[in-house]
């Protein structure tokens, strides 16, 4: 009989995997709704929808291997790396969905909650007030206008799937919408700074590599706190404390 194995839980949500079963548990319907219509509808593979009955969703494994963890070194080749950067490229391309995404806050949004955040780190002794002031300063690049592409808003490494060099499936599309392109290189390319330019070779346009820096420092601001409260450890080796450091 498959075990139950526990991918993510926390307050908000859980992931659950019974063999090639993922069983995704939401509080939040809407952030299913947002997952269910994006993976019907991008250009890349994807996860197959087995059945959903609220606040369950089945889905199908992915084949293949992610392409690596946060905090841990990527075992991927270069041309895998690369095949990401095109497969994300392809997604960029596609007709703009209906709703914003995570990565597309506006700049008046991401500026607020930049400085509470920032507030809360320092106020709290969470961390050293002249790390904060750096990358606040750093992830001021990223405040800026940008053309609205179609985004996956969360995608890190672990939810790209590779088998060999090619891309297998990209999963966990509940951030999905419109959105700033860069903020998905960054997303993939967060703590991993030596594959960006595998990632920038496969996505096929130059790119601004000041502002994915930036949303490397932002990102990671906005989400210590986050982390911290949720159970995950953004102090680990690799992780987003380091990537604030990597700023200094």
């Amino acid at each position: 009989m498959d075990e139950v194995k526990v991918v993510v839980a926390h307050s908000e949500r859980a992931t659950l995997r019974v063999g090639d079963v993922f069983l995704k548990v939401d509080a939040d319907q809407a952030r299913i709704d947002v997952e269910v219509e994006a993976m019907a509808v991008v250009p890349v593979p994807t996860a197959e929808v087995l059945w959903r009955k609220p606040p369950v969703l089945a889905i199908a494994a992915v084949p293949g291997t992610a392409l690596g963890r946060l905090g841990e070194p990527s075992n991927a080749s270069p041309a895998a790396w690369a095949a990401a950067g095109a497969a994300v490229r392809k997604l960029h391309d596609a007709p703009l969905p209906p709703r914003p995404g995570r990565a597309g806050r506006s700049v008046d949004a991401l500026v607020a909650e930049l400085a509470g955040e920032c507030e809360w780190l320092v106020t709290n002794g969470v961390l050293p007030a002249d790390l904060v002031t750096r990358n606040r300063q750093v992830a001021e690049a990223a405040l800026r206008p940008w053309t609205a592409a179609f985004t996956h808003g969360d995608l890190q490494i672990a939810h790209v799937f590779v088998d060999g060099d090619e891309v297998t499936g990209i999963i966990d599309w509940s951030e999905a919408g419109r959105g700033d392109a860069l903020y998905d290189l960054a997303t993939l390319t967060l703590g991993h700074e030596e594959h960006l330019g595998d990632v920038i070779a496969g996505y096929g346009t130059d790119v601004d590599l000041d502002v994915i820096r930036a949303w490397w420092s932002l990102r990671s601001l906005l989400g210590v706190r986050w982390l911290v409260e949720h159970g995950f450890d953004p102090s680990a080796p690799g992780c987003e404390v380091d990537v604030l450091r990597s700023r200094m």
